[in-house]
């Protein structure tokens, strides 16, 4: 028996406050992502891997927070916590290889394809990863198109973003990096949920799993603490507190040659007299007049 599935059983609040976090967590993590660019090689790792967080927290706690808005006719919902927590590893660490790729590669070409890319298909994974973590009286099924057309709408939305993030234009492109970023995420999920049908089963076994009450203290409280705290490291840079941001060194690429720095000499002219033109003497105009 099909169900009618209902998503926003709370009217616009869930997709609202859901679009907040995603765009809170692309903001943070795609400001890393432009600080780790100015930086050293040295600090440049924990910037990236701050910012992979970041992503992944912000995705995983807008798909669950959009999840409190979707119901099932008929049948409980409930999570099973392993596979829940598994989908938050996943986004991690796929956003994250594609924010090393265009960290250590530059925001184009190639390297920019491939790393929103893989960041597009982190998020598409966490999401139906996310899917498959709920345990109901029933069968999920997706419409094959419609799923097709959520991983891409995440791979382009967020290519996007990280281009805008390598940019380091200032502010106002940081935070239309992040509206982007959050527009791939929500935009991803709802496609995604366009693209669910759910088949009753009618069998007496309970679903086994943890309820989404049960869910809601660590899925909030725990990533939202996550995000207050890297957003307290964006605004406090420790490069600026220890002193004037270093410079990220000209690094070697293949094909082009390394500058190498040549010491300066400061030459001191050497001290001529000075050297005035003259006239002869013939040529010169007598000031006393002359009796001819």
């Amino acid at each position: 028996m099909q169900s009618t599935v209902d998503g926003f059983s709370y009217g616009l609040v869930t997709p609202l406050v859901a679009y907040l976090m995603a765009c809170l967590g692309g903001a943070l993590g795609l400001r890393c992502t432009a600080r780790a660019v100015l930086v050293t090689r040295s600090w440049r790792p924990g910037w990236l891997a701050l910012g992979s967080a970041a992503i992944g927290s912000g995705i995983w706690t807008m798909h669950f927070v959009a999840m409190m808005g979707f119901t099932i006719d008929h049948t409980p919902i409930r999570y099973d916590w392993l596979m829940t927590f598994a989908s938050l590893a996943v986004a991690i660490v796929m956003v994250g290889v594609g924010i090393f790729i265009v960290g250590y590669r530059g925001a184009r070409g190639t390297a920019l394809f491939t790393g929103g890319t893989v960041t597009g298909l982190g998020i598409a994974s966490m999401h139906y990863l996310g899917m498959a973590g709920m345990n109901l009286d029933g069968q999920l099924t997706y419409n094959t198109f419609t799923v097709a057309a959520s991983v891409v709408i995440a791979m382009a939305a967020a290519t996007a973003a990280l281009w805008s993030a390598g940019q380091v234009r200032g502010f106002l492109w940081s935070v239309g990096a992040a509206l982007i970023m959050g527009l791939a995420v929500t935009g991803m999920h709802y496609t995604g949920m366009a693209a669910l049908e759910v088949h009753l089963t009618g069998t007496a076994e309970p679903p086994v799993g943890g309820s989404p009450a049960e869910m809601l203290a660590p899925m909030l409280i725990g990533p939202l603490a996550f995000l207050l705290l890297a957003g307290v490291v964006v605004v406090f840079d420790p490069l600026m507190v220890m002193g004037r941001p270093a410079v990220a060194p000209v690094e070697r690429k293949p094909g082009v040659p390394a500058h190498t720095e040549v010491p300066r000499t400061i030459r001191h002219p050497a001290h001529h007299p000075a050297r005035r033109t003259r006239r002869p003497l013939a040529h010169r105009g007598s000031r006393t007049p002359q009796n001819r």
